[in-house]
């Protein structure tokens, strides 16, 4: 399957550097930042890049998925959704934070050489894994309100298809949209600690937490994560901290 090109591209759709309405952030530059601080290299030439709001505000499998054509106030929050084009070093960073906050217990954790790579340096058959379990985690996340109908299925499956999947990956497609919403199910998907963490925080990025079903969501998935709640904050602020500068 060819789902890491059809994530990339994805991800490709909010590209830019886009500021906020209030002169905030530059998210190419905080990616950027992120990836060199972790040796993963240009993320911009990795296909990584910022933002752009008038790209998800314009539609696209992203505008959709994260609901705008629903009438989701997008123009205040549009800059949060820059944390998908580095979703693997925001988790890692985040990570790193927990691991100094007094609630951490290293004795009860994974050693670091067993948390896995971030997205963005997994190469081959492992990045096309880990692209899988993202791809997943967006399509559930994108359905947690309960409110991708027969019309808005129909148009977002029209949207990925001018993307190019293979055939297999379309079928995998439509099988996520198929299936019960369940978080144990992509819980047990993740192939590493790391994996759990993007998996949440591309969950976090995805949901609208004022909405009671879509929060309920993201909830449910940090216990079959088995996130530490300190850990599941820190993830969030993360996304918080770099879209915004706060």
């Amino acid at each position: 399957m060819n789902a890491m090109n059809i994530l990339k591209q994805l991800m490709n759709q909010a590209s830019g550097s886009q500021p906020d309405a209030g002169g905030g952030t530059d998210v190419n530059q905080m990616v950027g930042n992120l990836a060199s601080q972790f040796g993963v290299g240009s993320a911009k030439g990795s296909g990584y890049a910022g933002i752009d709001v008038k790209s998800l505000l314009g539609g696209g499998a992203v505008g959709l998925m994260l609901g705008s054509k629903r009438g989701r106030k997008m123009g205040g929050k549009a800059l949060k959704y820059g944390a998908l084009a580095g979703v693997g070093v925001l988790a890692w960073k985040a990570y790193q934070n927990y691991q100094t906050q007094p609630s951490y217990q290293a004795g009860g954790q994974v050693p670091d050489a067993r948390q896995g790579q971030p997205l963005e340096q997994l190469q081959g058959s492992a990045q096309e894994q880990r692209g899988l379990e993202i791809l997943q985690a967006m399509i559930m996340a994108a359905r947690a309100d309960g409110h991708v109908d027969a019309s808005e299925r129909a148009l977002l499956t029209q949207e990925i298809e001018k993307l190019g999947p293979d055939d297999e990956l379309h079928a995998w497609i439509q099988q996520q949209f198929d299936a019960p919403l369940d978080a144990n199910a992509l819980a047990r998907s993740a192939d590493s600690p790391q994996a759990s963490r993007e998996i949440y925080v591309v969950s976090a990025v995805m949901i609208d937490d004022q909405n009671p079903m879509e929060r309920a969501w993201l909830d449910q998935l940090a216990s079959a994560l088995q996130l530490e709640p300190a850990l599941a904050r820190e993830l969030e602020q993360q996304i918080q901290e770099a879209t915004t500068g706060q």
